[in-house]
């Protein structure tokens, strides 16, 4: 029987020592352990010693920082900007899993002309990079796109002036969806594309429609690839500056997501930089409970289409 990639590479894990495996894991997690402890200290201990001055002297340990970024209230509390984060977040995680899913399943099942061509154009989207789009999509978002007829004077309004940088997240988690789509599809047709054929044969025999199929068959058989997106795509919104920051720019303070106002938690001259460790940290817990939560999918789904049995 042929090794699948899977079978490949725990063959080759288990061949390193485990305690080499150990050590890698302990140097990796040095900075994340000195940045959780830091978390933890005083601004004048973290300034005049280093993290491992702790375990000599316990008494270092303080809460006062997680108090201030959550229940102070002031320019250094987070609270509201992880109820922001989460409202970015979470619709910029569903919608491009249903969009893509259909997606997915019509270039894999359904046949239809130029379904070869219109799918590698939407595969090729992925070559197009996220920053020069970023300053079109505000001034679209802002201002609207319009078009000038060409030997007149007249102007066709394309999309209409929404002023959606001063509406919440809604310019963030559109423009999230908008460039997940090509990598979202690329990832569950994989997957799709190497359903049995067989049910789905024998699905129609009993009188299933598309949509049936889809509901019935296609998504619980999607779960691992599914569950394998939703934590990349999370995790990408959820850490996102750079288009938080750009789209977000004319908007509320108050909708900022935790990432933009964690980089201007140091404040003028550095007053409130002891609070970066604890505001990382609290930045850092909701990815970590969502990996966690779906791990045992991510293998699976990562590999998805990957490998034929």
């Amino acid at each position: 029987m042929k090794e699948t990639l899977g079978q490949r590479i725990y063959r080759r894990l288990t061949d390193v020592p485990m305690w080499a495996l150990w050590v890698l894991v302990a140097i990796w997690a040095i900075p994340s352990f000195s940045l959780f402890v830091n978390s933890f200290r005083s601004r004048d201990d973290q300034l005049s010693q280093g993290f491992w001055s702790t375990f000599t002297d316990p008494g270092q340990f303080t809460t006062e920082n997680y108090s201030e970024v959550l229940l102070t209230e002031g320019p250094t509390n987070l609270s509201n900007s992880i109820v922001s984060s989460l409202a970015i977040a979470i619709p910029a995680t569903i919608i491009p899993i249903a969009f893509a899913a259909f997606a997915a399943y019509g270039f894999a099942w359904i046949d239809f002309k130029g379904r070869e061509w219109l799918f590698i154009g939407t595969i090729s989207l992925l070559a197009i990079p996220l920053q020069v789009a970023l300053i079109p999509l505000l001034q679209t978002y802002v201002g609207g796109a319009h078009l000038t007829v060409p030997f007149t004077e007249k102007t066709v309004t394309l999309v209409p002036d929404l002023d959606l940088n001063t509406r919440g997240g809604i310019a963030v988690w559109l423009t999230h969806t908008g460039f997940a789509m090509p990598f979202s599809i690329f990832l569950l047709h994989n997957y799709i594309s190497e359903l049995p054929k067989e049910v789905m044969e024998s699905a129609r025999i009993d009188g299933a429609n598309h949509f049936t199929i889809f509901w019935r068959l296609i998504l619980p058989l999607s779960i691992p690839a599914l569950a394998a997106f939703a934590i990349f795509q999370f995790l990408w919104t959820w850490n996102d500056f750079l288009i938080a920051s750009t789209m977000l720019s004319g908007g509320n303070n108050a909708d900022l997501p935790t990432t933009v106002l964690i980089a201007q938690l140091a404040g003028n001259f550095g007053e409130f930089e002891h609070l970066l460790p604890a505001g990382a940290f609290i930045q850092a817990f909701v990815p970590l409970v969502v990996f966690f939560s779906l791990q045992r999918f991510f293998v699976r789904g990562l590999l998805a289409g990957s490998v034929k049995g």
